[in-house]
């Protein structure tokens, strides 16, 4: 007996070729609940099974198609596919092969924005405890934006408006398209590493989620949140919130509030200057008015109401003190020269001349005066001195009394 017999390959290759050429299964959306994902790093593919109440499909997706989802696909997401039916011929499954896929009502960038969002906050990027502070009075301030769109000039406008003083530094960026998020990133380095910038505003006008998506990217969040310098995030309109906001140091609402929060009111502060001003000056005239009012009593109650009568007072009291002062010393020196002559009429009387005078003579030998008859001898040269002379003598004889 003849029998056409198959090999395995041949029967799924078959199968695989009819599914193929079926133009209903060429470009099929499916729409099913994800269970069973994987996704392989290493490869960059998808594999995951999509059921509903009654049966299950298999499915892959393959790097090519997976690199350009903007959300995470995960177990027991809804989602709509789009792709091919075949078979895999060594295996002989048939199965979906992905070329697109979103989730089933639910935007994919408002999933991608949720999926993002969850994951840096878990990181901890939007803590409080990483925001700078904006400093108050900025003299530098990076401007990380289109340098043709109506923001940039809202934010020149403001800030010449409120605060001239203040130098921008605009760096031209690219803020929507593929692009965008490496321009961003890029600008805000350049800024960033400058000395002289003191904060740096990022953002753009608005439009729609997809115009915004650039700043819901995880490399301008991360480059954000790196950014040693203070930074503002303004990104569309008031009702519009992006990632780049959640990390920013500050979130404004637009880009010309942006330029208000970064840059001070240059009249208001005039304004609160004049009123210090005034203030202090204020105090300082009360106090001069209080020192008068003192000065005044003291006029009033003290002996300087009438200087020139204190004056001549004190001056007749100085002149008395001078009598008194003069007298006490004229009699103290007449008492001391009066002491002084007692003491040199004593000293006077005391004297050798006045024995002298009254026929007495003074013996000396070599100028010493001699006074015991023992102190001389016989040949001895005495001088014997009268009132009114000297002589010289040679002693014959020494006579001691009895």
């Amino acid at each position: 007996m003849n029998i056409n017999a198959l090999t395995v390959t041949q029967v799924n290759t078959y199968i695989k070729a009819i599914l193929d050429e079926n133009v209903h299964l060429k470009n099929i959306y499916i729409v099913g609940e994800i269970s069973n994902f994987l996704h392989y790093f290493r490869s960059g593919h998808m594999y995951f099974t999509l059921k509903d109440e009654n049966s299950q499909l298999k499915a892959v997706m393959f790097s090519s198609n997976a690199s350009r989802l903007k959300f995470k696909p995960n177990d027991g997401m809804k989602v709509l596919c789009r792709g091919r039916i075949s078979v895999y011929d060594k295996d002989g499954n048939y199965q979906l092969y992905v070329d697109d896929m979103q989730p089933d009502g639910i935007g994919t960038l408002a999933i991608a924005f949720e999926q993002l969002k969850e994951k840096l906050s878990k990181e901890g990027l939007f803590d409080e405890v990483y925001k700078k502070p904006v400093p108050k009075f900025p003299r530098k301030i990076g401007v990380a934006t289109s340098d043709m769109g109506a923001a940039v000039e809202d934010i020149k406008n403001i800030t010449k408006r409120r605060y001239p003083i203040a130098e921008l530094v605009i760096v031209p960026t690219v803020v929507q398209g593929d692009s965008a998020p490496d321009d961003i990133c890029k600008s805000i380095k350049i800024l960033d590493c400058r000395d002289d910038i003191d904060v740096i505003i990022v953002g753009r006008g608005g439009g729609s989620l997809e115009d915004l998506w650039a700043f819901n990217t995880e490399q301008v969040a991360r480059a954000v949140f790196e950014c040693n310098t203070p930074i503002i995030s303004a990104v569309g309109h008031e009702t519009d919130y992006t990632i780049c906001d959640f990390v920013a140091d500050l979130r404004a609402p637009t880009p010309s509030a942006a330029a208000e929060l970064a840059v001070p009111d240059s009249s208001a502060l005039i304004s609160y200057l004049d009123d210090i001003k005034n203030r202090l000056s204020s105090l300082l005239y009360n106090k001069i008015d209080k020192e008068y009012q003192k000065l005044d009593n003291l006029l009033i109650n003290t002996p300087l109401e009438n200087m020139n009568d204190y004056i001549n007072q004190k001056s007749d009291d100085l002149e008395v003190l001078q009598t008194r002062l003069f007298d006490g010393f004229s009699y103290l020196l007449e008492q001391k020269s009066n002491d002084l002559k007692n003491k040199i009429s004593r000293l006077d009387a005391l004297s050798p001349l006045k024995i002298l005078l009254r026929g007495y003579t003074l013996t000396s030998i070599d100028g010493k005066t001699v006074g015991d008859v023992n102190d001389i001898k016989v040949g001895d040269a005495i001088d014997v001195t009268f009132t009114n002379g000297k002589s010289k003598c040679i002693v014959k004889e020494v006579t001691p009394n009895e």
